[in-house]
């Protein structure tokens, strides 16, 4: 069990496999962005030698994302490695859903358990607004696969303000009445060069709530108003699914925060919101044991802080939310 100066106990890790993408989001990244030399990023033994560390010291849960994490070559063998370590119980992937079509079954078979797929609107023209390069029909399709394929699914909104927040929050809401799907409402937050676009365009929870409710009817919330993760879960009279809040910007959840995050790069990142990183990459490469690698993520992790600072002001900078993971 890794436990912090704060008594909270961390033990899910999200992977970035690659700070490349085959989108190229408005509020995510530049569309003239220059990626790493593979050379840069973690090759597929360190990655799983490092899953092998992180689960001996009681890491249980693992996401892998991007970038876009099914863009990296041998994907599916590497996820076979990572859901046959030891100590390893659960094993999901968040993606923007383009190559699922091909992918869902490969991935279903070696143990990936959960993807959680990318969709801001339905609109296919606003879709290919937002993301610059993408067909809606792609990314539907790839939903469609992973429900044959038995994976579970949550689907992911960034809501931008003035874009995607009012009919289209409503056209994803009402998916859940048929659907066992969790659609989840995601604040923007600021990172980097792309930061005072993202800060412009939140839109509160509270809004969102108020949105839907006017549209679809009154919304309860799901086992007392506890946190799912990082969301906050409320349904509709009736619906099979649920919506799922992650408001990280007006509502953090930093008291509860489990989440440790590896960049590409081989990076450890304590919090999404905080520059501070621990260099593993090199220690790695250098030909540091594993009792020595223990140790310095053991010491990060006690250090984790306790939460983000955007209430002070205090902006991410270093990297744009392809480059950490998300």
């Amino acid at each position: 069990m890794s436990i912090d100066r704060f008594g909270r106990n961390i033990n899910y890790l999200r992977i970035s496999l690659t700070d490349k993408c085959n989108l190229r989001c408005v509020y995510c990244m530049p569309e003239d962005i220059t990626f790493r030399p593979r050379a840069e990023l973690l090759q597929d033994d360190e990655i799983l030698r490092l899953v092998r560390i992180f689960a001996g010291l009681g890491f249980e849960k693992f996401r892998l994302t991007g970038g876009e994490p099914t863009v990296r070559a041998n994907v599916v063998n590497l996820v076979a490695g990572i859901t046959a370590t030891p100590g390893v119980k659960t094993v999901a992937m968040t993606t923007n859903g383009l190559l699922l079509r091909d992918l869902s079954r490969p991935l279903a078979n070696v143990g990936l358990q959960r993807v959680n797929i990318s969709i801001d609107t339905l609109n296919p023209q606003k879709f290919k607004t937002v993301t610059r390069w993408g067909e809606i029909d792609d990314v539907l399709d790839g939903i469609d696969a992973a429900q044959e394929a038995g994976l579970g699914i949550k689907l992911n909104a960034v809501i931008v303000r003035d874009y995607n927040d009012k009919e289209d929050v409503v056209d994803l809401a009402r998916l859940t009445i048929a659907q066992p799907w969790q659609i989840r409402f995601i604040e923007m937050m600021p990172f980097g060069s792309v930061s005072e676009f993202q800060r412009s365009y939140v839109v509160s929870e509270d809004e969102l709530l108020s949105t839907i409710s006017e549209a679809l009817g009154p919304l309860a919330t799901v086992n007392g108003g506890k946190l799912d993760g990082e969301a906050r879960l409320f349904e509709l009279d009736g619906a099979r699914g649920t919506l799922g809040f992650i408001s990280s910007v007006t509502k953090p959840f930093c008291a509860g925060c489990s989440r440790a995050r590896l960049t590409a790069d081989g990076r450890l990142r304590l919090c999404l919101l905080r520059d501070s990183e621990l260099d593993l990459i090199t220690p790695l490469r250098r030909g540091t044991d594993d009792d020595e690698l223990t140790a310095i993520i053991k010491e990060a992790i006690w250090w984790k802080p306790w939460g983000h600072g955007l209430g002070q002001d205090v902006i991410p900078l270093n990297r744009v939310m392809s480059e950490i993971g998300g």
